[in-house]
């Protein structure tokens, strides 16, 4: 079990999908998205999220995201942020906001 103190120390935060283009060295199919977090800048992210979205889908959606995990690279991209879904049988379905939210918003 973790305590509400490592889950304090997790920095979430919204920010809005400018670009999305299939990520196409990734081994598992991906897109690899830029993300503008507002203040925060815009990061790159790559995302196994093919199954129910395309690009298209994807540009002016806002998302949440992990701001403070190490970056990975995937492929071409450095994914600087994780963004956040459930996984379903179908494929990953993103968590979103009913209300749209400044892009650097922190998620508490």
């Amino acid at each position: 079990m973790i305590t509400l103190n490592d889950f304090e120390r997790v920095e979430m935060r919204v920010g809005t999908i400018i670009s999305a283009s299939i990520n196409k060295g990734a081994r598992k199919p991906a897109y690899k998205l830029k993300i503008d977090f507002g203040e925060l800048g815009i990061k790159n992210s790559s995302a196994q999220i093919t199954e129910l979205y395309e690009p298209t889908d994807l540009v002016g959606k806002q998302v949440i995201a992990v701001m403070n995990f190490e970056p990975i690279r995937i492929s071409e991209v450095k994914s600087e942020v994780r963004i956040l879904g459930a996984e379903t049988k179908g494929g990953v379905i993103l968590l979103s906001l009913d209300k749209e939210t400044p892009n650097g918003s922190l998620i508490s």
